[in-house]
């Protein structure tokens, strides 16, 4: 059922898979993700690397047994929900982490939900994760569309961007984004002039841009993410949109910007919530993820997401004493402050989402960057308690109102 995957001599080396080592008093970590297709690089095996290297670290001050599997999902929601209830009914997975393709992991939140067990989102995107979907199971760790959609419609509108035309990702994660970021133009007074919509994983955007650039928007915004975005752009600097609209990804990673060239993304606008090379501690950690990567990749905001998730999770698993009951875990990362190296001090709200400050960055020019992987500079930071939406407007149910 599983599609095999790239890098299998990576996996080999971070995996280990006895079917009932929960029977054998070990706990178990699954990274499902998307190793294959339009978001291998953004995720796959990276995201595998990011939670072995958070279990070593946790290692060194505890002596339980944990192991780390991994599984390609294919960016079909139905393959990793089967794969997730395979996982928690046959082979001991306590807790699921990564879920690129919001579709997915809305799916897999649910069956943790069932199962009691926990899932933690740092790939996946969509802000119904800690809205009507919410579930004392699920932590949302790195970014989501609300966050992303909303702080850089503001910083466009803001440099006289009113009229919009979306490129969107046909699924949940596309929706969400290309309807966050449109509440924000509406709002303030800007006006959505049109919307395609293609499928995941498109190698021809042609008839889109054409459509986009014959609206004559001041802004063409991607709603999509990973090897969608980087082909768009590609494909639009070809037909020089870039000259009379301004384009915009909503969603943009470090990886998006040695795929397209310095030259090609010069000047583009990103926000993350972690940068490698923001402080000493993000470089330290950095470099040791780049030295195991197969691809020698510096990690991406995503990466940085399933290390700290993983290893908040396992101080929790620590202070509860076990990671048989889910919601007590979850309810332990919410009691616990946040911690780590890469993201530092924060939160975890009763919605289940992760707090932190969120970072404006843009991409440097050619003659700016140093090398390979020294591609954005920071142009903004966005305060943690302003970064995502506001606890009480989000519709969880886990959220008490006041009477």
């Amino acid at each position: 059922m599983l599609k095999s995957v790239k890098f299998a001599a990576l996996l080999v080396a971070l995996i280990s898979t006895p079917v009932f080592a929960e029977m054998n008093g070990t706990l178990r970590i699954g990274v499902l993700n998307d190793m294959s297709s339009v978001y291998a690089d953004f995720q796959g095996p990276g995201s595998v690397l990011a939670a072995q290297m958070a279990v070593e670290d946790f290692a060194k001050a505890s002596e339980r047994k944990i192991e780390v599997i991994a599984a390609d999902h294919q960016n079909k929601p139905d393959v990793g929900a089967g794969i997730a209830r395979r996982w928690l009914d046959v082979e001991g997975i306590d807790m699921i982490i990564d879920l690129p393709n919001s579709a997915v992991a809305l799916a897999v939140s649910d069956i943790v939900r069932e199962k009691n067990k926990v899932a933690i989102g740092s790939g996946a995107g969509t802000a119904l994760l800690t809205g009507a979907k919410c579930s004392p199971n699920f932590v949302h760790w790195t970014y989501d569309t609300w966050a992303n959609g909303h702080a850089l419609a503001r910083g466009v509108l803001a440099g006289g961007g009113k009229s919009w035309f979306f490129i969107t990702a046909d699924y949940a994660f596309g929706h969400d984004l290309e309807k966050q970021a449109s509440d924000e133009v509406i709002a303030s007074g800007g006006k959505i002039i049109g919307t395609v919509r293609h499928p995941l994983g498109a190698s021809d955007f042609s008839s889109f841009l054409l459509q986009a650039q014959a609206s004559d928007a001041q802004v063409v915004a991607l709603a999509n993410a990973g090897g969608d975005t980087t082909n768009v752009v590609k494909q639009a600097s070809e037909f020089k949109i870039g000259a009379k609209q301004r384009i915009v990804s909503l969603i943009f990673d470090l990886q998006s910007v040695p795929a397209l060239g310095m030259k090609t993304a010069q000047g583009l606008t990103a926000i993350n919530a972690f940068y490698w090379d923001i402080n000493d501690q993000s470089r330290t950690w950095s470099r040791r993820f780049q030295e195991r990567h197969p691809k020698k990749m510096m990690p991406n905001h995503m990466h940085a997401g399933v290390y700290a998730g993983t290893l908040h999770y396992l101080k929790a698993v620590e202070k509860v004493g076990s990671p048989a009951d889910g919601r007590a875990v979850v309810e332990a990362m919410k009691a616990m402050p946040t911690n780590d190296a890469l993201f530092g001090t924060g939160q975890i709200r009763a919605d289940g989402r992760k707090i932190h400050p969120m970072y404006l960055l843009q991409v440097k020019t050619p003659e700016e960057s140093k090398g390979e992987w020294d591609v954005f500079k920071v142009v903004g930071t966005i305060p943690a308690d302003k970064a995502f939406r506001p606890l009480n407007e989000g519709g969880c149910p886990l959220v008490k109102t006041p009477n």
